[in-house]
C-alpha cells in the first residue's frame, strides 16, 4: 500500500519533470523516487509515467490521477497548517509581491484570510509587473509567474496555468475558426507587446512544441486591455486561462484550438536566500501555497 510520501513524491515527479529533479526537490535518493512511482503503479494497476532512455512523460491517467492527489495533498497541508497556526502566534510586518493581474485576484483573498487568523499581523501587498529586486524593496515572499531565471531566490512551485486560445463569437461568426495553429496566418491576432517574443505564439503537437508567427491586428503591453479586445472581436488572443475565466464565463468569448495547448506556465512562490525564514513568512508560504494548490487545477 503506498504511502502519503509515495503519493507527495509522484507529484513531485510531475511537477518537476523527471526523477532526478524530483529526488532533488525532495532532498530524497534516485532509487527511493523510483520505487515510490514504482509502488504507485503497482497498486493502481496502471502505468501513470512513461520512460525512455531520453525523456519521461506523464501518461494521460498519470495527469487524471495527479489531479486528484494533488488537491488532497494541498487539503493534508492546509489542516497540519492550521493545527500549527493554533500553537504559533505571530506579528509583525509581512511584505507580499505579485503582479498587477494576479495580485488582486488571488493574493489578497488569501491576505485577507491570513490577516484575519492572525490578528497581530500586518501585510503590504506590492504589485508590479516586473521581477523587482525583493531584498532592495523588503518583499519578504512573492509569486511569480513563468519560468524562472537563475537569481538566487528559493523557490516552491505550487502550479501550472493553462494558456488558451480564445475568440469572441462575433469573430468566429465573421471569419471562421481556426482548426489548427497554423491557420492562424489567416486571422487577425490581438498581442500582447510585453511578451518576449509578441509576434510568435507557441503550441503543442504531437507532444513536440511548435511556434507560429501571428499578425498584430491590435497590441498593448496591458493584459487586461488585450483581452477586452479580444472580446470586444478584434482577434485571436493567446492568455492564461485565468485571466479570462469571467468572460468565458458569460460566453462573450470561446476556447479556440484546446487540443494544441502550450505546456502550463509554472507559478512559484519566492524568497530570498541566505537566512532563516521569520515563523509569518514561513507559516505564509505554506498557507499560500495550499491555496494556490487547490485554487488553480
Amino acid at each position: 500500500m503506498p504511502s502519503l510520501t509515495d503519493y507527495a513524491t509522484f507529484a513531485a515527479i510531475v511537477e518537476a519533470g523527471s526523477l532526478t529533479a524530483a529526488a532533488q526537490r525532495t532532498e530524497r535518493s534516485l532509487q527511493s523516487v523510483s520505487r515510490s512511482l514504482s509502488e504507485i503503479e503497482k497498486d493502481v494497476g496502471v502505468s501513470l509515467i512513461r520512460r525512455t532512455t531520453r525523456q519521461m512523460q506523464t501518461t494521460r491517467a498519470g495527469l487524471k490521477f495527479y489531479a486528484r492527489i494533488k488537491t488532497a495533498l494541498a487539503d493534508l497541508e492546509a489542516a497540519h497548517l492550521e493545527a500549527t497556526e493554533e500553537a504559533e502566534e505571530i506579528a509583525g510586518m509581512l511584505k507580499v509581491g505579485s503582479s498587477t493581474l494576479f495580485g488582486p485576484a488571488y493574493i489578497a483573498p488569501a491576505l485577507s484570510i491570513f490577516l484575519q487568523r492572525h490578528p497581530k499581523l500586518v501585510a503590504d501587498l506590492v504589485l508590479a509587473d516586473d521581477f523587482s529586486d525583493m531584498l532592495a524593496e523588503g518583499i519578504d515572499v512573492a509569486v511569480r509567474i513563468g519560468a524562472l531565471a537563475d537569481s538566487g531566490l528559493m523557490a516552491r512551485r505550487v502550479a501550472g496555468l493553462r494558456r488558451v486560445a480564445f475568440a469572441a463569437p462575433s469573430y468566429l461568426e465573421a471569419h471562421g475558426r481556426p482548426h489548427r495553429p497554423q491557420d492562424l496566418k489567416n486571422h487577425a491576432c490581438v498581442v500582447r507587446s510585453q511578451d518576449q517574443s509578441p509576434d510568435r505564439w507557441e503550441f503543442r503537437e504531437a507532444s513536440q512544441p511548435l511556434q507560429i508567427a501571428v499578425s498584430a491586428r491590435f497590441s498593448s503591453d496591458n493584459a487586461a486591455a488585450c483581452n477586452m479586445a479580444v472580446a470586444s472581436g478584434l482577434g485571436i488572443g493567446l492568455a492564461p486561462q485565468w485571466q479570462i475565466k469571467e468572460l468565458l464565463a458569460s460566453g462573450e468569448v470561446e476556447l479556440l484550438l484546446d487540443q494544441f495547448e502550450p505546456e502550463p506556465v509554472p507559478v512559484h512562490i519566492v524568497w530570498p536566500k541566505g537566512h532563516a525564514l521569520p515563523t509569518r513568512v514561513r507559516l505564509f508560504i505554506d498557507f499560500l501555497a495550499a491555496r494556490l494548490a487547490t485554487s488553480l487545477t
